[in-house]
């Protein structure tokens, strides 16, 4: 299994970003997918995570509004959308894969042990 971030780069305050993860290497509409983020000298946050029905999407307090996860089964790739970026935006992003087909159907995607990593992409708010 394989998820590739990429889309993150330098960016004004203000300004706008879209990730894309793509998947390989598994079955990706069957799979619960989330964006997380790691400051320097912070843990790793949760920002954003989908459900591998694609009805239900979940996002971090500070990102609501700004962000928007999607995804492409077709194309094995989730998106995150990021608008009205600030400097605290700035980030680390990874992508996460956990199976979610036959699981519970409310788990919570925010606090969930993802199976699979990315090797995450760089953004940065520049203020």
């Amino acid at each position: 299994v394989q998820l590739v971030e990429s889309g993150g780069g330098l960016v004004q305050t203000g300004g706008s970003l879209r990730l894309s993860c793509a998947a390989s290497g598994l079955t990706f509409s069957y799979y619960d997918m989330g964006w997380f983020r790691q400051a320097p000298g912070k843990e790793r946050e949760f920002v954003a995570a989908i459900r591998w029905s694609g009805r239900n999407t979940y996002y971090a307090d500070s990102v609501k509004g700004r962000f928007t996860i999607s995804r492409d089964n077709a194309k094995s790739t989730v998106y995150l959308q990021m608008n009205s970026l600030k400097p605290e935006d700035t980030a680390v992003y990874y992508c996460g894969a956990d199976l979610g087909a036959g699981y519970q159907a409310n788990r919570d995607l925010a606090a969930l042990d993802y199976r699979y990593w990315g090797q995450g992409t760089q953004v940065t708010v520049s203020s």
